[in-house]
Parts: structure tokens; sequence; C-alpha cells
């Protein structure tokens, strides 16, 4: 089974005065302005790595609350923030590191079943998978 999603991304002009406007099939986002300036300097919009961001957190806990629940266990909560790194590297920027840090409320779960249950989200979810970039994880349980 393979599925589809689709975003669409709109751009004019150079890289420093130009102006794009980024769009999801769902219309979660619509017309959503991004460029150099919400990129690099703090402007209202969106820019790649925030988008990468909420899909990785969004991925990871739904990883997460599937392998959970093919142990026998179903959170209450599960709260993640993935902070994405653009570096310089080789000429131009790049990914380099995503830090996950999660926070999960989860009663009746050993520490040793869930630090592996965990672990193996992180290395399973598949926006991991995409990504070449370091990925660190940090959490806490709440039970």
């Amino acid at each position: 089974m393979t599925i589809h999603k689709k975003g669409q991304a709109h751009w004019e002009g150079d890289i420093k005065q130009g102006k794009g406007y980024i769009s999801t099939e769902s219309g979660a986002l619509s017309q959503q302005p991004y460029g150099f300036n919400t990129r690099f300097e703090g402007k209202a919009g969106t820019n790649p790595e925030e988008l990468i961001g909420a899909a990785h957190s969004a991925c990871f806990s739904m990883a997460l609350s599937l392998m959970l629940g093919d142990a026998g266990f179903v959170p209450e909560s599960i709260d993640t923030t993935a902070d994405v790194s653009l570096d310089k590297a080789d000429g131009g920027f790049a990914i380099t590191q995503v830090a996950l840090k999660s926070q999960v409320k989860l009663p009746g779960i050993d520490k040793e079943t869930f630090d592996k249950i965990i672990n193996q989200a992180k290395a399973g979810c598949p926006v991991s998978k995409l990504l070449k970039a370091e990925i660190t994880l940090e959490y806490q349980l709440d039970n």
C-alpha cells in the first residue's frame, strides 16, 4: 500500500528579496508565506525547518503510540518537540541535527520496557528514516 500526500510551494524573485507561499493538499496550510526573512531573520511566516520539526514530532508521537499499543499500553498523552538545526556546511547549508524531546504520561509501564519502546519509535518513525541528520532523544516518563 502506498499513500501519497502533496505539498506545494510557489516562489517569486531572488533569494533575499523574493517570497513564496506553501500549501498542503489537506488545506491545513494554504498560501502560508515563507522566504529568506522567515527562515533567517525571524519574520512572520514559516520555513522548511519548522515544517520538518512539526512533521517529525508528529510522526514520532504517532509511532510511539503505535508501538506502545502493540505492547498493550495506551498513553494518556505524548507531547513532543523537534528542534531542527540548520548549519553552514560544505559551502551551503544542511540540517545537521534534530533534537526530539518527549514527555509521556503513561501509568503502569516499567522504565526498561518504556526505554526500549521509545528508542524503537525514534528509529522506526518514517520521518526519522528519511533524515540524514543526527537524531537525539530526551524524554520524561510520568506514570
